[in-house]
């Protein structure tokens, strides 16, 4: 996907400039450079992956690409506790399908979040996967988990076409 596009689908949760933000999951750091034009260089964003050659990838071709508000990169696990200040946001993109069971590492993110924060969530909008993306869950699927787990119900904030699996979601939540 273009920058741009990454940039459509999540827009609809980041209210504006500022604020302590994480990528959880963060990858190559494609929706996290996205995330950083949105909320600018008053913002912090922590982006959070366990796999070192992407965070990697990310340092080498972040420079100016992340200028757009500082970003610190922590080498960690998202399904186990991480030492973050209280966030404003956080996104999840294409990260939570890989979890067979996704409620713990939700119940994790809720308490990251200050009251009122927000979890933009980007995934496959179909509830069966394939070896590269093993457990999707789709936006009505989404509706339940989140609430659930403390959330408030989702409201869809975009959708991408895909030529794997059809397509792509982005929703926001709030912490209740």
């Amino acid at each position: 996907m273009r920058h741009e596009e990454l940039v459509a689908l999540i827009s609809g949760g980041v209210p504006g400039p500022g604020g302590v933000w994480a990528d959880l999951g963060s990858g190559s750091g494609a929706f996290t450079n996205a995330l950083a034009e949105l909320v600018g260089p008053s913002a912090m964003i922590f982006s959070v992956d366990k796999d070192r050659s992407a965070l990697a990838h990310q340092q080498g071709a972040g420079g100016s690409r992340f200028a757009k508000a500082p970003t610190t990169v922590l080498h960690a696990d998202f399904t186990e506790p991480l030492d973050l200040p209280p966030l404003d946001g956080a996104v999840m993109a294409n990260s939570l399908h890989f979890l067979p069971d996704k409620a713990h590492v939700l119940g994790l993110v809720h308490g990251y979040l200050k009251p009122g924060g927000r979890l933009i969530v980007v995934e496959y909008d179909v509830d069966s996967g394939n070896p590269w993306v093993p457990h999707p869950f789709s936006y009505s699927s989404w509706k339940r988990m989140a609430v659930a787990s403390g959330f408030s119900e989702p409201v869809l904030i975009g959708r991408h076409p895909s030529r794997w699996l059809g397509g792509l979601y982005s929703a926001l939540s709030v912490r209740q």
